[in-house]
């Protein structure tokens, strides 16, 4: 079990570990059809608290995981964060940052700064050397993050995902590297 209680600051915003306080938050951030456009669509309540027990559950087995994104003033805005990818899936185990939104939260910087933030946590922290970040080819929203944040676009790990009743999904895929004297923009 890794201390909870760990706070993530930057300029703007406080990246918090889950709290019970956080569930309707996040179903609510789930359930909206623009927000969850790019992963085919809103969850259920059901699907939403399996995600949301995975990144509790994953905080507490490898220290890091999501991080739950409050204003200053304690307003939940949606999750940054990296997450253990050690499920079968196309690119092996790995590590993956990743960010969602609530939609009036959009086009604030927020994913970027709160992703600088969670990026140098695993760096420092929990010494991790290698994260990747993916995304689907018409999500220009995400990968503009990604190009904020510097990291290296390599197509030889785009991969393709099958899911039951839907068309293949194609990953676009970028990697942030921790380095000697490591220092995010």
């Amino acid at each position: 079990m890794h201390d909870r209680s760990i706070v993530l600051q930057t300029q703007t915003l406080n990246l918090r570990c889950w709290q019970e306080r956080h569930r309707q938050c996040f179903r609510d951030m789930n359930s909206d059809p623009e927000v969850m456009d790019d992963l085919g669509g809103p969850l259920s309540t059901e699907e939403s608290d399996e995600k949301f027990d995975r990144y509790v559950a994953a905080f507490d087995e490898y220290g890091f995981s999501r991080w739950a994104i409050e204003d200053l003033d304690g307003r939940f805005h949606g999750y940054v964060g990296i997450v253990p990818r050690r499920i079968e899936h196309p690119l092996g185990p790995h590590d993956e940052i990743g960010w969602r939104l609530i939609r009036n939260a959009w086009g604030k910087g927020y994913a970027t700064e709160g992703a600088k933030a969670a990026l140098d946590d695993v760096f420092s922290r929990i010494g991790l050397t290698e994260v990747l970040s993916y995304t689907s080819p018409d999500n220009i929203r995400s990968q503009r993050v990604m190009s904020r944040l510097n990291l290296q676009r390599d197509p030889s790990r785009d991969f393709l995902v099958n899911h039951p009743g839907m068309e293949p999904w194609h990953g676009l895929v970028w990697v942030a590297r921790r380095q000697e004297g490591f220092k995010l923009p």
